[in-house]
């Protein structure tokens, strides 16, 4: 009998695999917005509603209900039976699947082992806070207390204190029956190799517990006090702790805000608790590592923006150039990425005292977009007035743009590339595609050729706004409706605040009426979830309008967006004229004449005016 599948694995399984590509293998995707569509594999239809998210793993199927993750989806879709989903899952990314059963003693000793491990880290946790209210820890306290933690703080991050003695740890532990050798293994003591002697790795150091996505204690980070080196210590790799994949604070900025929209990544622990001091509770750091693309694969799953924050000298602007490189490729449509740099000799948590939260929020809203960023530090020492060095700086920035996705954001910066050289973009997007479709092609070339073929530089291409408009007759810039019906599409949520009565939306207006559609439906079914709601459109000429107000950044900050639609609506009840029966057929008329399609509701709206002015 085989024994059973440890939880952990699977759950280690589904955040490493990605379903888009489970998926993709099977049913024909199309990038729309942030997700992805296509024709339901589960029951017949002949427009799509089936819908794949690579932010949450899911799917989605708004024709007949079938949704899950990637697991789910081969049960489903090559009726395997889950243990069989599993193993399939599993030879993708080479791993053997572990079992645990009553029959199998193997997998009884790793269930043992693993269950030790974690009792270990817990109990070392618990230890560790225990110290730090004893007279030993008097220095430790004394340390936080200068830098102005106040105790809720303290206990949220759990931090306590690793006494100065060589085996304190080690004794209280063994005192519980907890051997040498696990505890070698899971990093807290560390072995001498000539005499095979061991010793507690912290000493004399402030303890910060790292934790999982649940919570469970995996590693610690400790500062020391005195003048040891280093000055921060982290645990080594272990069974359960990866420094590649973790990142300090994301359970608890999780448990502070578990609808985060934006996570800050600071460079160390106490940045991240200091922030959390003074409110600031969606900052996270690296255990001693750059950022990795594994890391950022995990928040980007939580949240749909990065923040980025380096100190402003040289060292934290190559920091960035190396966070810049490991984040193109995941930078699919609906994601943001930005670059917040410090003032020199300032780090976040010596900043966030000076100037306060208030000004440090400021900051990140402000942070540059990676595009600009991007564009920024290509540029840095060129003389760009001299075609050599334009050449240059546009194929830097063509190879950047060339390991971003296919997408909005990769054809835009292709667009603003042009805007900036005079190069024609379509030479551009040639460009990328022989040096893509080359095997181990670099960089493209040949910018300079192009540019020189090119003669003058043209005017700026038109923005995705503008070449909208052209299609639909609607201009690339907002309209207030449009702004109205955008900030609903942004935070679907903002509709809980309209007035019960949609009459304040200007049927004259498309975006008017697309509004009042909105509205009905988000009311309908409850919706607050952007993706749900660009779903529902999928196919249409509203979708296509929706899905351009959703690429917009709105530029204010979340906390102004209800007063902003709330003037809006105030603004169009004050300048509401009463139309007549006959100006409202005519204009429902004109709509539907003009090719668009009105909802049930308008075309039972035209009918009964219609038969009212006919008696």
């Amino acid at each position: 009998m085989a024994g059973q599948i440890p939880q952990r694995f699977i759950d280690d399984l589904l955040a490493r695999v990605d379903v888009v590509e489970v998926v993709g293998e099977r049913v024909k995707l199309k990038k729309a917005g942030r997700n992805y569509s296509g024709l339901c594999p589960f029951h017949q239809e002949k427009s799509p509603s089936f819908t794949v998210s690579a932010d949450k793993q899911f799917y989605h199927c708004f024709g007949c209900g079938a949704h899950g993750n990637a697991l789910r989806f081969l049960m489903e879709y090559d009726k395997l039976r889950f243990p069989e989903a599993v193993e399939q899952l599993a030879g993708r990314l080479g791993l053997e699947v572990p079992r645990e059963g009553a029959d199998d003693p193997r997998a009884q000793a790793r269930e043992r082992k693993r269950k030790a491990g974690v009792n270990l880290l817990e109990l070392s946790a618990s230890y560790f806070r225990e110290r730090l209210k004893m007279p030993e820890a008097q220095g430790a306290r004394a340390y936080l207390e200068g830098r102005g933690l106040a105790p809720e703080v303290i206990d949220t991050f759990a931090i306590g204190y690793a006494s100065a003695g060589w085996e304190h740890l080690k004794r209280h532990l063994g005192e519980r029956g907890i051997g040498e050798a696990v505890q070698v293994e899971y990093g807290l003591l560390v072995q001498r190799e000539e005499s095979g002697r061991t010793y507690d790795r912290f000493r004399d150091r402030v303890m910060f517990p790292i934790r999982d996505i649940k919570g469970r204690t995996i590693g610690f980070g400790g500062r020391v006090l005195g003048d040891a080196k280093p000055k921060y210590l982290n645990s080594p790799e272990t069974p359960v702790f990866h420094k590649g994949r973790e990142l300090y604070g994301l359970y608890e900025a999780r448990q502070a805000d578990h609808r985060l929209e934006r996570v800050v990544i600071v460079e160390g622990y106490m940045d991240v608790v200091a922030l959390a001091q003074f409110g600031i509770r969606n900052a996270v750091a690296t255990l001693g590592t750059a950022t990795t693309e594994e890391h950022l694969s995990r928040l980007f799953r939580l949240v749909n923006e990065v923040v980025f924050c380096f100190d402003g000298d040289r060292a934290g602007r190559q920091a960035a150039r190396r966070a810049l490189e490991t984040v193109l490729p995941l930078m699919i449509d609906g994601r943001q990425a930005r670059f917040l740099f410090l003032p020199e000799g300032e780090d976040p948590d010596t900043l966030v005292r000076r100037e306060g939260a208030e000004a440090f929020q400021d900051r990140i809203t402000c942070a540059s977009p990676l595009s600009e960023f991007l564009f920024d530090q290509a540029a840095a020492g060129r003389d760009l007035a001299r075609l050599e060095e334009r050449e240059r700086y546009a194929s830097q920035v063509l190879k950047a743009i060339g390991r971003l996705p296919e997408g909005v954001l990769r054809s835009l910066m292709l667009s603003e590339l042009s805007r900036r050289t005079g190069v024609e973009a379509a030479n551009f997007s040639a460009l990328l595609a022989k040096a893509e479709g080359a095997p181990g092609a670099g960089a493209p070339s040949g910018v300079g050729q192009q540019n020189r073929e090119a003669g003058r530089p043209r005017e700026a291409p038109p923005g995705p706004g503008e070449a909208r408009g052209a299609a639909t007759g609607r201009t690339g810039a907002l309209g207030l409706a449009a702004r109205a019906l955008q900030l609903l599409v942004h935070e679907p949520a903002l509709v809980e605040g309209l007035p019960e009565e949609d009459d304040w939306c200007p049927e004259e207006d498309p975006d008017g009426a697309l509004c009042r559609e909105v509205i009905r439906l988000l009311r309908a079914g409850g919706y607050r979830s952007p993706q749900v709601l660009l779903a529902h459109f999928h196919g249409t000429p509203e979708g296509e309008r929706l899905a351009a107000l959703a690429r917009r950044e709105l530029l204010i900050p979340r906390t102004a967006r209800r007063a902003e639609l709330e003037g809006l609506v105030g603004h169009f009840r004050r300048h509401r004229r009463r139309r007549s029966p006959q100006e409202e057929i005519d204009a429902l008329l004109a709509r539907e004449r003009a090719g668009e399609r009105l909802s049930r509701e308008e075309k039972q709206r035209l009918m009964a005016l219609i038969t009212e002015l006919h008696r």
